[in-house]
């Protein structure tokens, strides 16, 4: 279980870390996306933060395991909202948030598990 943790936790990481990057850096397609669910722009250094303490969160998870745990529960909760924001508004171009829910599930039963 713990190989399978860090594989979903070092994937779902580099993931996170390019979109907390691109949030960060305001790339057009990051800003419109959250412009279409209604999220104000003085959010985004939030989200951007949040991404990128996940993913730290889940790296931090492979030496403490309460951490990883931690991570993944934020993790969840974080893009399941994402999803609910997108489905409010129908826009139903949720399937990236839905991807990353299922991931950060995985890496939270993985690390549970482990």
């Amino acid at each position: 279980m713990f190989t399978g943790y860090v594989v979903v936790a070092a994937l779902l990481a580099l993931g996170l870390s390019a979109s907390a990057l691109l949030t960060f850096t305001r790339n057009p397609q990051v800003t419109g996306s959250m412009a279409k669910v209604g999220v104000p722009d003085s959010w985004l250094p939030w989200l951007g933060t949040a991404k990128a303490a996940g993913a730290l969160g889940l790296l931090a998870g492979l030496f403490v395991p309460p951490l990883g745990v931690a991570a993944a529960v934020g993790l969840v909760l974080y893009f399941v909202g994402a999803a609910v924001s997108h489905l409010r508004v129908k826009d139903y171009a949720v399937a990236p948030a839905v991807v990353l829910t299922l991931l950060s599930a995985a890496a939270l039963v993985l690390r549970a598990a482990a």
